[in-house]
C-alpha cells in the first residue's frame, strides 16, 4: 500500500510539473500580447550624389558580306585582327578585351510571284559579324580608339557606357543622404501631429543605380581639335533609397 501510493503521488507532481512547463510558454505569449505594441512611423528616404566616369564601355563591331561562308569570315577576321592589335597599341590591355558576340547568317533574296506561286528563296551569300567590347581607361584616347577602329574597318555597333571603376565614394555619399532625407521626413511628420520622435527601430537599403548625366563642362571641343572622333564623357549620377522605421516619441 505504501509503495502505491508513492508511486501515485510522484506521477501526479510529475503530470503537474509537466502542465506547468507547457502552460509557461502559452502564459509569456498571452502576456506578450497583452502588451501594448510599440507606435512607430515608416519613412522612404532618397539620396544622390555625381561623380564624372573615369571609364567606357565600347562596342565595335565588323560586318563583312561575300558569296561564301568562307570568304567573309576569312574578310572579318582580317579587319578585326588589325583593330585589336591597333588597340593593343593603344595601351588598352588584353584583359580589357573581350569577344562579345560572333554570327553567320545566310543572306537571301526573296523573289516576288507574278503567278501567285511562292517562289524559293535565292542564296546571295552570307554575312559574318564579329563584336569586341573594350574597357577604355584613359577617357582622353577614346576618340582617338573609335577614330582608328572605324578607319580599320569597324562598321557596326558603337555603343558606348561610361562606367566608374570604383563608384564606392559616390554611393556612399548618396546612401548618407537618403538616410539624411529619412530623417528629415520623420520629424516633419512627428511634428505635424504633435509627437516626438523617437529612436530607430529598423533601416534597409532598397536600391542603387547609376544614371548618365549632362556634365556642364563641354568635353567634346578637347577632341575635335585633335581631328578625332568628338566626346562628351557627362557625369553618373548614384541614387540610393532606404526604408527606415522609427519609435514614436511622447
Amino acid at each position: 500500500m505504501f509503495h502505491g501510493s508513492l508511486n501515485r503521488r510522484t506521477g501526479l507532481v510529475a503530470l503537474t510539473l509537466a502542465l506547468a512547463a507547457a502552460a509557461a510558454p502559452l502564459a509569456a505569449k498571452a502576456q506578450e500580447t497583452a502588451r501594448p505594441r510599440e507606435s512607430t512611423v515608416i519613412v522612404t528616404g532618397e539620396g544622390t550624389a555625381e561623380m564624372a566616369p573615369d571609364m567606357a564601355l565600347v562596342d565595335l563591331g565588323v560586318v563583312k558580306d561575300a558569296k561564301t561562308a568562307r570568304e567573309a569570315l576569312d574578310a572579318n577576321n582580317k579587319a578585326m585582327a588589325d583593330i585589336l592589335a591597333a588597340m593593343k597599341e593603344a595601351g588598352i590591355e588584353a584583359r580589357d578585351l573581350q569577344t562579345s558576340g560572333f554570327a553567320i547568317n545566310p543572306q537571301y533574296q526573296f523573289p516576288q510571284s507574278t503567278t501567285g506561286e511562292n517562289p524559293p528563296p535565292i542564296l546571295l551569300g552570307f554575312q559574318v559579324s564579329n563584336t569586341v567590347t573594350l574597357r577604355v581607361r584613359d577617357l582622353s584616347k577614346l576618340g582617338e580608339i573609335l577614330d582608328k577602329a572605324v578607319t580599320l574597318g569597324a562598321n557596326h555597333g558603337g555603343g558606348i557606357r561610361f562606367v566608374n571603376d570604383k563608384p564606392d565614394a559616390a554611393v556612399s555619399t548618396a546612401r548618407a543622404r537618403a538616410v539624411e532625407n529619412a530623417i528629415a521626413k520623420a520629424k516633419e511628420l512627428t511634428a505635424a501631429a504633435g509627437v516626438g520622435l523617437g529612436r530607430v527601430l529598423e533601416i534597409s537599403e532598397t536600391s542603387y543605380r547609376a544614371e548618365p548625366m549632362p556634365m556642364m563642362r563641354a568635353m567634346a571641343k578637347d577632341f575635335a581639335a585633335a581631328g578625332t572622333v568628338p566626346v562628351a564623357t557627362g557625369e553618373n549620377s548614384y541614387s540610393v533609397v532606404v526604408n527606415v522605421t522609427f519609435a514614436l516619441g511622447k
